[in-house]
């Protein structure tokens, strides 16, 4: 085998087919003539060893715990940078200077409002839907809605379209929120920044003026920050699946929604705070230590480790500082954030969890200070999906400006029954 190329053997025949080499992570074998050549497919369930794209945005060594967006860090992005100049930076491939920035800001703060006849469109949910129920179909009527940004072929119509997806998403949102509460919807204050905006719609009310506590929007805007992009992960590949199909930018990010809505992908921080609420109390955690060590008891810790960090969440650094901030800021005090502190402290420091490496990630955070915050678990979801929809466009605008991109159409074993013929119902 050469430096750039890998042989395969199959029925007695070698096959050569070109390594390919990225900026960072390992190399990739190029097997796109491999059915044309052999007539064979590669088996690879979850698509765990298959690069489907090429993409310039995020990367991550899960083994180093590194996770950077367009070669910075993630972690100096959430301490220095703000969630509008990551959206930037992912979307417009570079941080923004100062103009670029206010201009970027103000073209975002333009497209907050949504069409005064989707209140009526909430109306027609029962007031129980879950938030990311509402999100789904909010999203994608926006195609019903904004017919002069749906021409893919068109990269101003594309850019609009991300444009109004990035910033009327916190207005979908927490409308979602009031909607689900009883409450009056909030129209936008675009004199807030966006976060600040966001979490005066969700918790302000008309009678009375709402004050953002600097500390609560900083968090909120961390946690923005660190769930805007993470790579080819399940949602983002069914946006850019549906994508490839020429589908509407509105349509396509519904499509993501809708897969982080499931509890094995955007459901981990509810999940570990509910194992937090079913702990209970500070004393009643060695029990629950012991039972996570526990190989025949079902309970596991949630919240630690990370299918794709294989040592440390880069993410969870920033957001376990963050945590007492806002914990401080708001004068929490309460049994199961008293659970959450010890239990970090008792895990970072217990040789078993240290072996398998099994530290706290940032589903493990975010939760308790969503919580702290005053979300209910709901709407943490809904919150991830916030956040997420700039990392969505941006790869999905990658793919559409992608020359060589063609629809999606993955392979199968196939281990059904061979051909038969067709016998009449009265025969069978």
């Amino acid at each position: 085998m050469g430096n750039n190329s890998a042989s395969f053997g199959l029925g007695g025949e070698n096959y050569e087919f070109p390594v390919m080499q990225g900026t960072e992570g390992p190399d990739v074998v190029d097997i796109r003539k491999l059915y044309g050549q052999t007539g064979a497919f590669t088996y690879d369930p979850g698509f765990k060893s298959t690069a489907s794209c090429e993409s310039e945005l995020t990367f991550i060594d899960g083994g180093e715990g590194v996770l950077l967006h367009r070669g910075y860090p993630i972690g100096q992005l959430a301490e220095k940078s703000s969630f509008m100049e990551v959206a930037h930076l992912l979307l417009r491939g570079e941080l923004p200077t100062s103009d670029e920035y206010a201009d970027f800001t103000n073209t975002i703060t333009r497209h907050t409002m949504l069409h005064d006849q989707f209140s009526t469109f909430y109306n027609g949910f029962r007031r129980d839907a879950h938030p990311m129920a509402i999100m789904c179909g909010v999203v994608g009527a926006l195609s019903a809605f904004y017919h002069d940004s749906t021409d893919i072929s068109d990269p101003e119509q594309r850019m609009i379209a991300s444009h109004r997806l990035i910033a009327k998403m916190p207005t979908i949102a927490a409308m979602a929120y009031k909607y689900a509460v009883g409450q009056p919807f909030m129209h936008p204050d675009n004199s807030l920044s966006y976060t600040g905006n966001f979490l005066r719609m969700t918790f302000g009310v008309p009678a009375e003026p709402y004050e953002v506590v600097p500390a609560v929007e900083k968090a909120m805007d961390r946690i923005f920050i660190l769930h805007a992009d993470h790579e080819q992960n399940a949602s983002t590949s069914t946006v850019r699946l549906a994508g490839s199909s020429g589908a509407n930018p509105f349509a396509c990010i519904a499509a993501g929604i809708a897969c982080l809505w499931g509890p094995a992908h955007g459901g981990a921080n509810e999940a570990a705070l509910n194992m937090l609420h079913e702990i209970g109390h500070p004393d009643r955690i060695p029990e629950y230590i012991e039972r996570a060590k526990d190989k025949n008891d079902p309970f596991r810790l949630m919240g630690f480790g990370h299918r794709v960090y294989k040592n440390h969440d880069p993410r969870a650094t920033v957001m376990q500082k963050t945590v007492r901030e806002v914990f401080d800021a708001l004068k929490v005090s309460d049994p199961v954030f008293e659970v959450a502190l010890q239990l970090e402290e008792m895990a970072l420091n217990d040789d078993y969890f240290k072996e398998k490496k099994l530290f706290p990630n940032v589903d493990f955070y975010s939760g308790i200070i969503l919580s702290a915050i005053g979300f209910p678990t709901s709407m943490f979801t809904a919150l991830f999906a916030l956040a997420r929809t700039v990392g969505w466009v941006a790869q999905w605008n990658e793919m559409i400006s992608d020359p060589g991109q063609v629809i999606g159409r993955p392979r199968q074993l196939y281990t059904g029954p061979t051909q038969r013929d067709y016998v009449d119902i009265d025969k069978r």
